[in-house]
């Protein structure tokens, strides 16, 4: 998944993809005796097949600020709420800050970064 953080938040577009395709019966399911309100257990169980996923997040937030201000928010969405909650457990995000202000060999390292995560990852994936 590749995003830039808008608000603390994936962009609403993503966020409609992952609405409609991450659904109850498809990623998670309810356990017997919640209704969807979390409870007896508390979780619904993960269904989804993949057990790995990468996200990758630009920014024009320090990471500092991110993290010590606003709490980091994709982290929790990505890690918690949504890939930790479909099962999948391996799971890694990298933000890259700051782009308004980054030169183009900054850039370039990034891409070399997101390529190193992914064969690192996913080892038979091919260019």
């Amino acid at each position: 998944v590749v995003h830039p953080n808008w608000w603390g938040q994936p962009p609403a577009i993503l966020k409609g993809w992952v609405d409609r395709v991450l659904r109850p019966g498809i990623a998670y399911e309810f356990l017997e005796g919640d209704s969807g309100e979390g409870v007896p257990k508390g979780v619904p169980k993960g269904l989804l097949k993949a057990r790995t996923a990468l996200v990758f997040n630009t920014s024009n937030t320090e990471p500092e600020r991110e993290r010590d201000v606003f709490g980091d928010p994709l982290e929790t969405i990505w890690k918690n709420c949504i890939l930790g909650l479909c099962s999948v457990a391996n799971y890694s995000r990298q933000a890259f800050n700051i782009v308004v202000t980054s030169s183009e060999d900054q850039r370039e390292k990034w891409l070399n970064d997101v390529k190193k995560s992914i064969e690192m990852f996913f080892p038979g994936v091919k260019n």
